[in-house]
């Protein structure tokens, strides 16, 4: 077990708005990341879905980015842009990388 912790928002985004989506998550991982952040992605999938996944160090990390003021960032921009998001939390139980990458 690592102790890493995976979230996942999802959401279904209007076609209308996903470019604004796309431009709001640049902006936001442009910026200084909160402690603790390993990877953040943005996912598109089939039917609007889109995803935010983050790896996140451990449950201390995530649980001090979710108490700071302006709360967890995901589902803020899937709510900017008219979606309603969903969060899944996952613990990692083992994690591999490919070697060269």
């Amino acid at each position: 077990m690592t102790g890493q912790i995976l979230t996942e928002v999802s959401a279904v985004v209007p076609t209308e708005r996903e470019a604004d989506l796309v431009a709001a998550y640049r902006e936001l991982v442009a910026h200084p990341l909160p402690d603790g952040l390993i990877r953040t992605e943005l996912l598109s999938g089939q039917d609007g879905r889109w995803r935010i996944q983050t790896l996140w160090r451990d449950r201390a990390a995530l649980e001090t980015m979710r108490a700071a003021p302006d709360g967890p960032a995901a589902p803020r921009l899937f709510r900017e842009v008219g979606a309603d998001p969903e969060l899944a939390l996952f613990d990692v139980k083992v994690h591999h990388i490919a070697p060269g990458e």
